[in-house]
């Protein structure tokens, strides 16, 4: 088998598989599009097969649970930009320039994609103007070959993936494939099942190094994708929850049903009528609103409904058991919880966060190892761009989590610690965003605390010595 059948196989082997099919579910899911919208009202029909009925009630109510799980746990995580401690102060300014606000929002989704796919990718690469940066791949898009069995350490992959064009005026979509090694990246369309090279495509990144003027095409000594995993297993956080999802949008859809099921549209009971049909009957019944009935000693005719009692308790109970399971299946926390509501002090807020925060723990270590791959890209950047060799630097990414506290209990525990440096004070205290900048405007406020002091004492000692002439005097 040549390379290029072998990727083919490999491409529909993927597009077939249920783990892509599990990715899509839970972008599906996330944005709202579920089974429920697909639903249909079935009856028992001839020969006890089920039928689509038309006539009956088919609300289809979404409450999607889900999506605010998913924005719950990647803003508990990724919320509050990462802090990056070093102690070398320049290579920290460089990290800073990398690791901006533009990088938060991009990690921030590669959080989103890890949960809702199981595994998020970055690719570091330069742009069209030489500079370096990163960018998010959606996980159904990727297909990884591992160098271990661990699925830790990337071999190559490849990336399939649709883009829109014109010819004339008609829009195109056509399906890309590219592929990522250290020899750079080769780039195919995908056309009827097979893989035909576009060789108007360059395999390597450009970059300009030194003066600004110089362009050179270089390839990474590693395969430029990071994975950053939802879990060691690559589990998307759907396929815990999807059934207690479908469980609460089919409770509220029933209900309505249930509540819409009148005289017009539900079961009735016939007493000796004759004379019509029995969907001419259904026809009337639903224009006018009226039955005409002819009783008499000889006919006891009449039309019952009928109908089942619908119980609001019912339904209020299992969606509060569904709601509660989805929590703590998906381990987020529900912030109406009662603990909340009686003594918020912060064991009971600690409590409160315990799902989440194993979770968040989890998702912790698979990310830290992200992260030291990418610093590895960095730091390459930072070395063929001149800026510096910062390879061997110790560098401790933090990621600060947005989570409920009782601010005035962390606040007093941390003045009453004898054994904690000012800046570990400083970097634990609920107010402080940045913990370089409070440092510094600490140091600026003591320097201007002993200005002022030898101001007051110069001014003082000049004083003093005028009194003392005038007393000679």
């Amino acid at each position: 088998m040549t390379d290029l059948k072998w990727l083919e196989n490999e491409i529909n082997k993927f597009k077939k598989s249920e783990i892509r099919r599990w990715m899509l579910t839970g972008a599906a899911y996330y944005e709202g599009e579920q089974e429920i919208l697909k639903r249909e009202r079935l009856v028992i029909g001839e020969g006890g097969r089920l039928e689509v009925n038309k006539n009956l009630p088919n609300n289809k109510i979404l409450d999607n649970q889900y999506a605010k799980l998913v924005d719950q746990k990647v803003n508990y995580q990724l919320g509050k930009p990462i802090t990056i401690e070093t102690e070398n102060k320049e290579y920290l300014k460089r990290l800073q320039v990398i690791f901006n606000k533009r990088f938060h929002r991009t990690i921030r989704g590669v959080g989103q994609d890890a949960l809702n796919g199981g595994i998020g990718w970055l690719y570091p690469y330069y742009n069209e103007n030489g500079e370096f940066a990163v960018k998010r791949f959606p996980p159904h898009e990727i297909i990884p070959f591992w160098k271990d069995s661990e699925r830790t350490m990337i071999d190559f992959a490849i990336r399939i993936y649709t883009t829109k064009a014109y010819e004339g005026d008609r829009e195109v979509i056509t399906e890309k494939a590219e592929v990522y090694s250290v020899n750079g990246i080769e780039h195919y369309e995908w056309f009827n099942g097979r893989l035909v090279s576009d060789v108007s495509k360059n395999t390597a990144s450009y970059i300009t190094v030194g003066d600004g003027e110089s362009i050179y095409m270089l390839n990474w000594q590693r395969t430029p994708l990071i994975p950053f995993k939802f879990n060691n297993k690559e589990i998307p956080l759907i396929k815990r929850v999807k059934s207690l999802q479908d469980g609460i949008n089919v409770m509220l859809s029933d209900f309505e049903n249930n509540m819409q099921e009148d005289a017009r549209n539900t079961l009735l009971v016939l007493y000796n009528y004759g004379g019509q049909n029995l969907g001419e009957f259904r026809r009337n019944l639903a224009q006018y609103g009226v039955v005409k009935v002819v009783r008499n000693k000889d006919n006891q005719g009449g039309v019952e409904t009928l109908t089942v009692e619908v119980n609001p308790d019912n339904y209020k109970a299992i969606l509060s058991l569904f709601k509660k399971a989805l929590i703590e299946n998906g381990r987020g926390y529900d912030a109406k919880d009662e603990r909340m509501a009686n003594n918020p002090n912060q064991m009971n807020i600690q409590s409160m966060y315990s799902d989440i925060e194993l979770d968040a723990n989890g998702i912790e270590t698979e990310f830290q190892a992200s992260f030291e791959e990418l610093l590895w890209f960095i730091n390459a950047h930072l070395a063929n761009t001149g800026q510096g060799d910062f390879e061997g630097e110790q560098v401790n990414i933090i990621f600060n989590r947005d989570i409920l506290i009782n601010e005035k209990e962390v606040v007093e525990v941390l003045e009453k610690s004898p054994y904690l440096s000012e800046e570990t004070k400083i970097a634990q205290h609920p107010y402080v965003k940045d913990v370089q900048l409070e440092l510094q405007r600490r140091e600026a406020e003591q320097r201007k605390q002993m200005d002022m002091f030898d101001n007051y004492d110069t001014t003082f000692q000049k004083k003093q010595g005028e009194l003392n002439d005038d007393e000679t005097s």
